[in-house]
């Protein structure tokens, strides 16, 4: 009798362990199997399941199709375990030509729209694999790939599929982890490839000269790429940063000096219906006070007719309106978040992730090479025991009527091996022919032929990067040409900056800009607004107030270094909240607002960072009529911005942390619209604390609002740009006492 002795076992863990080893196993478990692609198919698990299940279908493109219920059930029955809801989503997705660039899947029936439709139900649509699934498939069967167990043990998967298609950068990826995302844009396959081969040809290859022949993301609803190019070099070399796209459009004559703009091509993943809803919905508030009307003419091609308010406006005028506050202009971010062969996650270059494929390429073709050697050396022994017996074929017939172990008899006369004999037993009697025998030599020369050939791809490397090569252009011809392959995005260069103020009728009036700790901003009608009488969010509390007029432009400075531009108008009023300023500006949750200004003409501000480092930069150099703003101070690791200040006089103050205080004056200071900086201040220790700009006929009301220090006060201070300075006296570090 056996006693079960973990029976009423209790075993005491504290809460946080149990917690974090939980939520960690969580966590591993949808990087590695949910939200990450593979850098070697750029797939997901889902996916690769889903293709694999459809080839075990049987469902080649020149095959039949079969209901999509009939693949989904196939896939959560025997390879992925989740509903099937999720799996029919998936498999929609592979074959939406406006969501997937190189669609893997072919659809018949309804399966959704670039409107946001949804498809049909799984019983009512039926799909077969592309072209392009079946180049991902390649060699499968040739022991090219690791399989593994599936979740019930009782079927095999492919851990990897072969992949001579390169879908990552192809077809892109998109997932959200645990504490970790990948976003990664389509690309153009003949410029993936152009770029591949250049990669084999020089290792030592830069990613600006891949960028050379692969110049950027090609989406599938095509659309204009309007980026930098330093910032796309930028963003491949590091893995991260992002794409700015605008919907393609023309200007279309009417009678009477009348037009219209006809919009073509939409931003990727941008819902044509919902666009239209959000633009009428600025129509209705009167944010777009140019447009006059918006009509929807789509029919398989997309075309949305805009009017204008009247045909004195600029076209260019009124789309620049529409991209400031709509989706037809929208960024796409990357992020080269992905698993690599050894399944561990990481943000990769351009270059790496095309390394990454054509190392397991390499892999896919030694493994495919010898599982082929092997087969012919198996077909070349039977084939050598054949030609040995046709010599004597009576004493081959004699020994399998008389002898009772014909087998081991026929290795003993004719010295052949167990696999020859058997395969000798297994012969037929009608290729006894002499016609037969003819056959046999030829196939026997044809494949020593060939194991020749295999036999020297696995001695020399360069002849296997060779064969590679010949594959990769096999596919840029096969799927970089017709309407399939031929680029679909344009790239440009940023656009000049529009000034629409002139056109925006404004009421002039005066504003207060009120900026919470949490990053929530608002304005108030009226100037000299009491602090105290303004409510905010629990937990919150008031960090500026700024007094302008509704036609003023306001500057934000980050500590990043950018500039971001808001016009006062467009701001939330009323005694709400407001919203979140980074819901109007693209500025990352490490970085925060130093300060906010409205941009004068012809007024200069100095601009410093924690180092020391600073310049004097005209406001108006400062505007950016973008979302992500324009670089103005240029910072170095660990460095952040920290000083903002009107430049308004001819001496610099400036005090360190260290307590050290210089005096200089102002035009020592040279005037940038962007760049590093020169040192204001040396440091061996600490950072710098304060900067001010003061005039030194009237001295400077600082740190005490309250108590003007005269020129005379700081005649010890004064020095070069530069200098360490000298011990701050005691009223420069003394804290300010608060207003009467």
């Amino acid at each position: 009798m056996s006693v079960d002795v973990t029976r009423g076992h209790v075993e005491d863990t504290k809460l946080v362990d149990a917690l974090s080893e939980r939520y960690l196993a969580y966590a591993m478990s949808t990087i590695m199997s949910r939200s990450l692609p593979d850098v070697r198919d750029g797939m997901k698990p889902v996916h690769r399941r889903m293709i694999f299940a459809m080839q075990q279908l049987r469902l080649d493109p020149t095959a039949g199709f079969k209901k999509c219920a009939r693949v989904v059930g196939d896939v959560i029955g025997k390879y992925h375990p989740h509903g099937d809801a999720s799996v029919y989503e998936a498999l929609v997705r592979l074959a939406q030509d406006f969501a997937v660039r190189y669609p893997l899947v072919e659809g018949q029936g309804n399966f959704g729209s670039v409107d946001g439709d949804n498809a049909a139900a799984m019983r009512y649509t039926e799909a077969r694999l592309t072209e392009v699934a079946k180049a991902l498939l390649e060699g499968i069967n040739e022991d090219s790939v690791d399989f593994r167990p599936t979740y019930d043990g009782e079927e095999h998967e492919p851990v990897v599929l072969p992949a001579a298609f390169p879908n990552l950068l192809a077809n892109g990826a998109a997932g959200i982890a645990v504490g970790m995302a990948t976003s990664i844009p389509p690309h153009n396959v003949g410029e993936i490839c152009a770029a591949a081969t250049l990669l084999i040809r020089n290792p030592a290859v830069t990613v600006a000269q891949l960028l050379e022949v692969m110049p950027g993301p090609d989406f599938p609803t095509g659309c204009t790429i309007v980026e930098d190019r330093d910032a796309i070099i930028r963003a491949y070399e590091t893995g991260r940063g992002s794409f700015r796209m605008r919907a393609r459009w023309s200007v279309e004559q009417g009678r009477f000096g009348t037009w219209q703009i006809v919009v073509t091509e939409i931003p990727y993943q941008v819902q044509k219906s919902r666009l239209i809803e959000q633009v009428a919905d600025l129509m209705e508030q009167k944010k777009l006070p140019l447009l006059g009307d918006i009509r929807d003419e789509s029919s398989a091609d997309i075309r949305l007719v805009l009017e204008p308010k009247s045909r004195g406006i600029e076209p260019e005028v009124l789309m620049e309106t529409l991209f400031r506050a709509t989706p037809l202009e929208s960024r796409f971010g990357l992020n080269m978040n992905v698993l690599g062969a050894d399944q561990v996650p990481g943000v990769r270059s351009l270059k790496e992730v095309l390394q990454a494929w054509l190392d397991h390429r390499h892999d896919v073709l030694v493994r495919r090479t010898r599982h082929r050697l092997e087969a012919v050396d198996r077909r070349l022994e039977i084939l050598d025991g054949f030609l040995a017996v046709y010599l004597n074929l009576d004493e081959v017939i004699r020994i399998i009527r008389e002898e009772d172990d014909a087998r081991a008899a026929l290795m003993a006369a004719f010295d052949l091996s167990e696999l020859q004999a058997e395969s000798v037993l297994n012969m037929r009697l009608r290729s006894l022919r002499r016609l037969e025998e003819t056959e046999i030599r030829k196939e026997h020369a044809a494949l020593t032929e060939e194991r020749s050939g295999l036999l020297g791809l696995m001695e020399k490397e360069s002849l296997r990067w060779k064969h590679i090569t010949s594959e990769i252009r096999g596919i840029q011809k096969k799927f970089g040409g017709g309407a399939l392959g031929a680029r679909r995005s344009t790239l440009a260069a940023p656009p000049a900056e529009v000034d629409i103020s002139a056109a925006l009728p404004v009421e002039r009036e005066s504003l207060s800009v009120i900026l919470s700790q949490k990053g929530w901003i608002k304005t108030v009608r009226g100037h000299g607004v009491d602090p105290e009488t303004q409510k905010f969010k629990e937990g919150d509390g008031l960090r500026l107030i700024v007094e302008c007029q509704s036609s003023d432009r306001l500057c934000c400075f980050a500590t990043d270094g950018r500039a971001f531009t808001l016009r006062a108008a467009d701001l939330p009023r009323g005694r709400g909240d407001g919203q979140p300023l980074r819901l109007t500006i693209e500025l990352s949750n490490e970085e925060d607002i130093i300060t906010i200004f409205p941009v004068t003409k012809d007024a200069r501000r100095l601009l410093a960072s924690s180092t020391g480092r600073g310049m004097i930069v005209r406001e108006e150099d400062m505007v950016a009529e973008k979302r992500t703003g324009k670089q103005v101070l240029n910072l170095k690791d660990g460095e952040s911005a920290q000083i903002c200040v009107p430049a308004q006089g001819d001496h610099v103050l400036v005090l360190g942390s260290n307590r050290r205080m210089l005096v200089f004056p102002l035009e020592q200071l040279p005037e940038m619209t962007r760049g590093l900086g020169v040192a204001l201040q040396k440091y061996k220790e600490g950072h710098l604390r304060d900067a001010v700009v003061f005039t030194a006929a009237d001295g400077v009301a600082w740190p005490d609002p309250q108590r003007v220090r005269t020129m005379s006060d700081m005649k010890d201070l004064m020095g070069k740009r530069g200098d360490m300075g000298r011990a701050a006296p005691a009223w420069a570090v003394r804290k300010p006492r608060k207003a009467d």
